[in-house]
């Protein structure tokens, strides 16, 4: 199993599936990428047994066969390479791998590649087109907000609820929410899916950046990701998702509208004076000034910072986690965003306002948390 290919184009394509990878696989085969020759055609794949992507390349061959290589030590030498052709030579027999250029000879030991898990086939699924750039959107403005308690495994993914009228994308750690609609994208049928954060963050790097659809496919067990010369399976979280909607207050009074990068600067500066347990930051609404501020006891640390802002509403004060608000504010668009609250102890929703993105919806919830006395 001989064939050629080019050191850029390979690395690039192994780096695409490298965050695939574990570090404690519960099969020693999976610290192994399989390649499969296919004559002129590569097919590389990575997986952790819950996700797998697979690249396609174009090599010169006229050969065909399987072998597992190991991922790390392949990675390492063909990152050390300038752009030239590699000579790919394996011995199926001894499953031994020969890299040579014109300059060296480097030699490691595989695998059989048949006993690399079998790829899960999307038998009897539904799919449908959409954009890559929404797709890349609604991963980054919903996947930080994922939980990672392992007692509620249905938070620690993305909830894709998929309609004839439109898509909803949603994410919840029980500390902060994030509802992203898409009114310009339809799928064929009704249906709930939940996704977990890690093939979200790995799909999310290897989306295209330009205007091309993927097409997504799903059923019970999977969901199938296809970029083209990149696809992706991964297997779908199972459970029934929180109902969100309960949780998102309907009667929020009191209203601040604030330039959205001058708070975002104000959380980042107080938080580095907050409490390293807490990390709680204090707003205080007067008029129409805002007060944020920070403090920790322990080590007499203390920020206070002035901003000008409009409100309808009356005074309060109310405390957040600091990390949340950065989080939530470094992932909203435009200038101005809008705060709303009721009372101290009750959600705040974050909104962008005149983004010019009309055919979009984005609601951001964080929790207070109780005000030092």
């Amino acid at each position: 199993m001989n064939f050629i290919v080019s050191s850029s184009l390979l690395l690039k394509n192994l780096q695409s599936l490298s965050g695939v990878l574990g570090t404690n696989n519960p099969l020693p085969i999976l610290d192994n990428f399989l390649f499969e020759l296919r004559k002129n055609e590569l097919i590389v794949s990575a997986s952790d047994l819950e996700t797998t992507m697979t690249c396609r390349m174009t090599v010169e061959s006229q050969e065909a066969g399987k072998i597992a290589v190991p991922a790390r030590i392949l990675l390492d030498i063909v990152k050390s390479f300038a752009e030239q052709p590699l000579n790919f030579k394996t011995d199926t027999a001894t499953f031994a791998i020969e890299i040579s250029n014109d300059n060296g000879r480097y030699k490691l030991s595989g695998q059989d590649g048949e006993e690399f898990p079998k790829i899960p086939e999307m038998d009897g699924g539904k799919s449908f087109d959409v954009p890559s750039k929404v797709l890349n959107e609604a991963i980054s403005k919903t996947v930080f907000a994922t939980g990672t308690d392992d007692m509620r495994p249905v938070i620690s993914g993305v909830l894709f609820k998929l309609g004839t009228d439109q898509v909803t994308f949603v994410a919840t750690d029980a500390h902060k929410l994030v509802r992203y609609t898409r009114k310009d994208v339809k799928a064929l049928a009704d249906v709930t899916l939940i996704i977990p954060k890690k093939p979200l963050n790995l799909l999310k790097n290897a989306l295209p950046t330009d205007d091309s659809e993927v097409n997504m496919s799903y059923n019970d067990s999977n969901v199938f990701f296809d970029l083209g010369s990149i696809t992706m399976i991964c297997r779908l979280i199972d459970g029934k998702y929180p109902n969100y909607e309960a949780v998102i207050p309907k009667e929020n009074p009191n209203k601040l509208i604030i330039d959205r990068v001058a708070f975002l600067t104000a959380v980042k500066r107080a938080a580095i004076f907050a409490n390293k347990t807490t990390h709680q930051v204090r707003l205080k609404i007067v008029g129409s000034e805002l007060n944020v501020s920070a403090e920790d006891l322990d080590f007499a640390n203390a920020a206070s910072e002035r901003l000008t802002c409009s409100y309808d509403g009356e005074d309060m004060e109310i405390g957040f986690n600091a990390r949340f608000l950065v989080d939530m504010l470094t992932n909203l668009d435009g200038t101005d965003i809008r705060l709303e609250m009721s009372t101290p102890n009750r959600a705040g929703l974050l909104l962008p306002i005149d983004t010019g993105k009309g055919d979009e919806d984005l609601l951001m919830l964080v929790m207070p948390v109780m005000l030092n006395a």
